[in-house]
């Protein structure tokens, strides 16, 4: 009987070459974190507690597996986390979408192609890469598509810090990326943490529109707009929908105002890149977008999860916010009689907000 030499791997040297072959698969940055995030767990349960989460079950409903990887994915040892850049090559400044109420306001990283596609198939292809290596391997590849705590384990890999805002921040990169995880039980080398760079600016915190960041770190996702324009699905709280302006699908506010992001770098993606003029376009012509046209523009885009009906309700809103004009009267009478209750109720508000 043969028997079987068991496979000796040098993984500081497999390490190395991990984040070399993500950097020929496009990611910006990649570390390797450990699995204790006891520190964090103790954070996420407060927050839960709190009720910050507010309509957003899913961050409660896989208990301590979001903060015990080996509980979610059983053998997990170590987490490769990866960066990679987003921000749209050529698009309209964001300040001034902003200060024109009759145009749109949409996320940055929504402007493009969906990105968790973009992201899964390079994890995949960087997952193949190892297996060639090391024989046995297991991992599972993740992008925002699970019960997975993206930014502790990031800054543990030393892709960056925590911000006040509660993003992820870059010396090198700013805010303006996505992240990636694969999970997997190789014994790697870990990369040490890195160091906290916001000192004593408090700018993502004075320009919330919601004042959302409540204290530096502390989010209280109820009012973000992000959160109000794409995770709460229901009526959007009367008090928060004049601070809206015309943000209709999430809200950069946060980033835009971080003086960090002065060294950020614009995406080399063509996936990423603005699609059918939504950097720049008219409120009154995406409120006349029935839902056909919604899902054709959309297909393949993160503004797709949040359907036309919700889609519709935030642009009401957002109309309402507009300067008055005959164009915003017209678009929003067009929907008065909207069959959606949630858009009618939203038309109404806007209608009287703008005296007619």
């Amino acid at each position: 009987m043969q028997i079987e030499t068991p496979q000796i791997v040098d993984y500081t040297a497999l390490a190395a070459k991990i984040k070399e072959w993500g950097r020929e698969l496009g990611f910006q940055a990649v570390g390797i974190a450990d699995i204790n995030l006891h520190d964090a767990e103790e954070r996420l349960l407060d927050w839960l507690a709190r009720g910050f989460h507010g309509e957003m079950d899913y961050m409660a409903k896989h208990g301590v597996k979001r903060t015990r990887p080996a509980e979610l994915i059983p053998g997990t040892l170590r987490v490769i986390s990866v960066r990679m850049d987003y921000y749209p090559p050529t698009v309209k400044d964001g300040w001034e979408v902003i200060e024109d109420g009759s145009r749109a306001f949409i996320s940055r990283y929504a402007l493009g192609r969906d990105y968790h596609k973009v992201l899964r198939k390079r994890l995949e292809k960087l997952a193949q890469k190892i297996r060639i290596e090391v024989s046995g391997f297991s991992y599972r590849v993740f992008t925002d598509s699970a019960p997975v705590m993206e930014v502790e384990l990031a800054y543990k890999a030393r892709l960056g810090w925590r911000g006040k805002h509660t993003l992820l921040l870059s010396r090198d990169h700013g805010s303006w990326f996505f992240l990636g995880e694969l999970y997997t039980d190789l014994p790697l080398p870990i990369d040490e943490s890195e160091s906290e760079h916001c000192g004593t600016c408090m700018a993502c915190i004075q320009v919330c529109p919601t004042q959302a960041i409540i204290a530096p770190y502390k989010l209280d996702a109820r009012r973000c707009i992000s959160y109000l324009t794409i995770e709460l699905k229901s009526s959007i709280p009367l008090e928060f929908r004049p601070l809206i302006g015309n943000r209709i699908y999430g809200c950069d506010d946060c980033q835009m105002a971080c003086p960090w992001n002065r060294f950020a770098h614009k995406s080399l993606e063509p996936d990423f890149a603005a699609r059918h003029g939504l950097d720049d376009v008219a409120l009154a012509e995406l409120f006349g977008w029935d839902e056909e046209t919604f899902n054709q523009k959309f297909s393949g885009s993160a503004v797709y999860r949040i359907g036309h009906e919700q889609w519709l309700r935030n642009i009401a809103v957002a109309l309402g916010n507009a300067p008055n004009s005959i164009e915003v009267l017209a678009a929003l009478q067009a929907r008065a009689q909207d069959a959606s209750p949630l858009v009618r109720e939203h038309v109404a508000w806007a209608l009287e907000r703008q005296g007619s």
